[in-house]
Parts: C-alpha cells; sequence; structure tokens
C-alpha cells in the first residue's frame, strides 16, 4: 500500500456486477430460449386459443424467471451517498466519489466511483463483492481486501458487516437471506408443480399451487426483513451518512408474488362460479372432451358376437332325409 512515483499499486482481481452477475444472465437467456421457442410455435395454434396459450405460457415463464433471478441480483436493499472522503489508507489524499451499497441474498457489493473518475493519478471505479452465504467466510473476504489494499471507503462499509463488528448485523442478514433464499426455491418447485397440474383437467388444484407459489415468495420477504429488527448501524462519511432501503428486487418479488395471489383466487373462484370459462381459457372445453371420449369408444357388431359366442345348434336327422 505504498507509492511508487506517486502512482498507488495496482491490482488485478475479478469484480463482480452489483444487479446483474454470470449467473443471472445463464438465467435469464434460458428462460428466454424457451419464450422464443414457444412463439415460434404460437402461429400454428388457431382462433383465440392461441391468445390464451400466450397469456398463460408468458405469465409463467415471467413468474419462474423472477423466482430463479432475484436469488442471484445483488438489489434486495440499496443506498448511495456522494461524500468526500480518504482514498487510501496513510494517505492524506482526498476524494469526491459516490459509495453505494448494495445487498442481495448471497453478500453484500460496495462500489466506489469516483466524481470525476480519474483522480490521484487513478481510475476510481471499483465494486467488490463480499459473500456471506454458509459456503463463504465473510472475514475471510474482507482480510484478503486488506491484504490488496482496497480503498478506505470500501473497507469501511465492510467492516460494518464482519462478525467482529460493534455493529452486530452479520449473523441476522446471514440468517435472513438463508431462509429468504430457501423459501424461493420452495416457490420454484410449487410453481413447477402448478404448470403440470395446469396441463391435466384439475385445474383447481394447478390454482391452489400458484397461491401456495406466492404464499412462499412473500414468506421470502417477510424473512428478508427480519434484518429491520437490528439496530441500525451507522455509516457516516463526514457529515453525510449511507443510508439504504429496499431495492429493485425486493419490490419485484413483492409485486410477482402479489401477482400469482391474484392468478390463483381468479383460478379457484373461476372452477366454482363459472367452470366453462376456466375450460376455455385453458383449452378443456367441452367440445375437446367429447373428442377425448370418442377416442375411447369401441363399436362392437351385435350379429357377429351373438353368432360367435351362441352354442352350436346340432342338426336332427328325420326319416324324410334318410
Amino acid at each position: 500500500m505504498t507509492l511508487f512515483d506517486g502512482i498507488y499499486l495496482f491490482y488485478p482481481q475479478q469484480r463482480k456486477s452489483f444487479v446483474f452477475d454470470v449467473s443471472t444472465i445463464i438465467v435469464v437467456i434460458v428462460f428466454l430460449t424457451l419464450a422464443s421457442t414457444f412463439l415460434l410455435i404460437i402461429p400454428g395454434i388457431r382462433g383465440r386459443v392461441r391468445l390464451y396459450w400466450m397469456v398463460r405460457v408468458l405469465f409463467s415463464l415471467m413468474v419462474g424467471v423472477v423466482i430463479v433471478v432475484v436469488q442471484f441480483t445483488g438489489d434486495w436493499e440499496s443506498g448511495w451517498v456522494t461524500a468526500n472522503t480518504s482514498y487510501k489508507s496513510f494517505s492524506r489524499a482526498m476524494v469526491n466519489a459516490d459509495i453505494g451499497l448494495h445487498v442481495g441474498l448471497a453478500g453484500v457489493n460496495i462500489t466506489l466511483v469516483g466524481n470525476p473518475v480519474n483522480q490521484v493519478n487513478e481510475t476510481i471505479n471499483y465494486n467488490e463483492h463480499f459473500a456471506w452465504s454458509f459456503d463463504a467466510d465473510y472475514d475471510h473476504s474482507y482480510s484478503e481486501g486488506l491484504e490488496k489494499g482496497l480503498p478506505s471507503p470500501i473497507l469501511y462499509v465492510a467492516e460494518k458487516f464482519t462478525t467482529q463488528s460493534p455493529c452486530n448485523v452479520h449473523r441476522q442478514y446471514r440468517i435472513s437471506s438463508h431462509y429468504a433464499s430457501a423459501s424461493l426455491w420452495v416457490a420454484f418447485c410449487t410453481w413447477l408443480i402448478s404448470n403440470m397440474l395446469f396441463s391435466t383437467p384439475v385445474l383447481v388444484y394447478g390454482g391452489y399451487m400458484i397461491l401456495v407459489t406466492g404464499a412462499f415468495m412473500i414468506f421470502s420477504l417477510l424473512s428478508f426483513s427480519t434484518v429491520r429488527n437490528s439496530l441500525v448501524c451507522p455509516i457516516q462519511f463526514g457529515t453525510t451518512s449511507l443510508r439504504i432501503g429496499y431495492g429493485g428486487s425486493f419490490w419485484l418479488t413483492l409485486a410477482v408474488g402479489l401477482l400469482c395471489f391474484v392468478a390463483g383466487i381468479t383460478v379457484v373462484a373461476l372452477r366454482y362460479f363459472n367452470s366453462d370459462l376456466l375450460k376455455t381459457f385453458f383449452d378443456l372445453h367441452e367440445g375437446k372432451a367429447e373428442d377425448y371420449r370418442e377416442k375411447t369408444e369401441a363399436y362392437v357388431n351385435l350379429r357377429f358376437m351373438n353368432s360367435t359366442l351362441s352354442p352350436p345348434q346340432h342338426s336332427k336327422l328325420t326319416p324324410n332325409d334318410i
């Protein structure tokens, strides 16, 4: 962390986007491929059924992609602040920068962007990820950041989430994120089951499973929200403070969870009040049911069956026949 001709040491490392990463991009590509495949075959469906199929498939894919993607995003909580702060330890250099804190289910991302980007003979554009999942060691990641000589604002914010910090928020965030992630994976399983049930004549059970999917999504939000019960840890940069609030992933999960509730209630209500409309929407109307029945009907030639099953008649000879 010393100076060489007035330039700070450069260290190469892999940096992670605070909103999207490789896992998120892969999930989005997979679901976009499924959606594109369906759009290619949709012209072969005739009439209003085409519109019904499109609504059902796109809604289902939208729910599935949201459930999976928010597992990897880093904006369940986020906050920004612009401040004049020291840049590196053992240096009097001051920089003006935007400092961001972005909390996800797998860890926290801390960003530092200079205003302007080029200051003190460096490009100030940092984005560092510190993981706190059960298979990761947050304190070890923080120690590696110290060894690499990360800028002081990043280390200062990251230190607030260590296990040794007086703020004592590491355990709360780690457990809350773990249960929120587990609830979302259960919601993903119920989403798969609902799709299978919607492909059968028992549509009402598919509606029940969509309700269960929405319930687990809401439960994941409640699990993550328990971090608000802990004391707020102040993050001060001079006279300004960094405050965080719920981010885009949190509100997106809430919106899709409520949408699942609306869809599930609608399916269940139509089952009891207007089942014909429900069967039409899912392409299970009476005409199609009759087609299914016709395929199972067998036509029997009763005359042939009677002649086959009846016992043979023995002829009797009379004196006139001799």
